[in-house]
C-alpha cells in the first residue's frame, strides 16, 4: 500500500500491518500524520525484526517504548514532541512496575496520560500503548 494523502493533508506513515505469528491482520494506518500532528495507535511489545514478544511486562514496555521511538523517527518526530499518552495495561496490578519505565521514558516531557485496565487483542500482550505527538 502506498503513500496516500487525502485532501485534508491526512497521510497514513505505514500501509498493511499483521501482529507476529499471523494473530492478527488488517489494512489500517499504523501511524497517521496530518500536518503537524502525528498519531501512534495502540502498539505493542512485539519485537519488530522477528516478531517475538517479551513474557514480562516491563520488557514488553520496553520494546513497545522502541517501537515508539522508531515508529516517531519515521515521521520526523521524537519522544519529546510526544503530547499524549494511553496505557492499556491487560492487569492493572502491572502498574507498579510499568509507571516507573514510563516515568523515566517521559520524566522531561511529561505528556497528558492515562492508563486503563482491559483486555488486549493477543493474550500474550501485557500492555499497549498509544501516543500523539506535535512535530
Amino acid at each position: 500500500m502506498g503513500q496516500f494523502k487525502d485532501p485534508s493533508g491526512t497521510a497514513p506513515l505505514d500501509g498493511a500491518f499483521g501482529v507476529a505469528g499471523g494473530f492478527a491482520r488488517a489494512l489500517v494506518a499504523r501511524t497517521l500524520v496530518n500536518g503537524r500532528w502525528v498519531f501512534i495507535p495502540g502498539t505493542a511489545g512485539y519485537d519488530q525484526d522477528g516478531g517475538a514478544m517479551p513474557d514480562d511486562v516491563a520488557e514488553q514496555t520496553r520494546q513497545t517504548m522502541r517501537n515508539i521511538r522508531a515508529i516517531l523517527r519515521r515521521a520526523d518526530a521524537d519522544l519529546a514532541d510526544v503530547v499524549r499518552v494511553r496505557v492499556y495495561l491487560a492487569d492493572a496490578a502491572d502498574f507498579a512496575r510499568v509507571a516507573p519505565i514510563l516515568a523515566e521514558q517521559f520524566r522531561d516531557i511529561q505528556p497528558a496520560s492515562t492508563t486503563i485496565e482491559c483486555p488486549l487483542a493477543d493474550p500474550r500482550m501485557k500492555i499497549e500503548i498509544e501516543v500523539t505527538a506535535r512535530r
